[in-house]
């Protein structure tokens, strides 16, 4: 059965942040959009508890970008946000990442922020540069427990999979009090 909200934020702690970009219509032209992408963050322990959570990832193909799994690899934790964009703004959501951390996370010594990319291609203009630091900073201070919205935003806007218009999603499931009731 799904919790409550049939959401990731079922999970106590999880917070959850947007950052939504849409602006421009018509074809492409570099350095002005169309723009459709944006920044999800997902807080596995929320803004103020630096522990650390059990880790895994997979590699759905080939060729998506992500930072931060070899630490994922090596210690199977991990201690900071994950947060997904367009492919072209994996860098400096990371680098955002890392400039989060180091304000609101002064006691750890170390972070390896994990970020991974959406296809935000075609509908979007990868080479303009549209995300920065600013979007990425807004999406980790908006992140909040409670309803996710889902769809168009955050780095799910210009998701398309397969031919078919992408987005974000989220669901939830309840185990028995038999396995566990988490």
């Amino acid at each position: 059965a799904p919790g409550p909200l049939n959401a990731i934020t079922d999970v106590a702690g999880v917070e959850v942040g947007f950052k939504t970009l849409i602006s421009g219509e018509g074809p492409l032209v570099r350095g002005k959009g169309p723009v459709r992408t944006g920044v999800t963050a997902i807080l596995p322990r929320g803004k103020t508890d630096p522990r650390s959570v059990f880790a895994g990832y997979f590699a759905g193909n080939g060729n998506g970008d992500m930072t931060g799994t070899h630490w994922i690899d090596e210690g199977g934790v991990m201690e900071t946000p994950i947060l997904i964009t367009g492919t072209g703004s994996v860098g400096v959501v990371r680098d955002a990442a890392f400039r989060w951390l180091s304000d609101h996370r002064r006691d750890a010594f170390y972070w390896y922020p994990v970020v991974g990319e959406t296809a935000d291609v075609p509908l979007h203009d990868m080479g303009g540069h549209h995300v920065t630091t600013k979007d990425a900073l807004d999406a980790l201070d908006g992140a909040r427990p409670g309803p996710i919205a889902e769809g168009n935003v955050g780095g799910g806007v210009g998701m398309v999979c397969n031919g078919f218009k992408g987005g974000t999603g989220t669901a939830s499931r309840r185990l028995s009090a038999r396995a566990g009731g988490y």
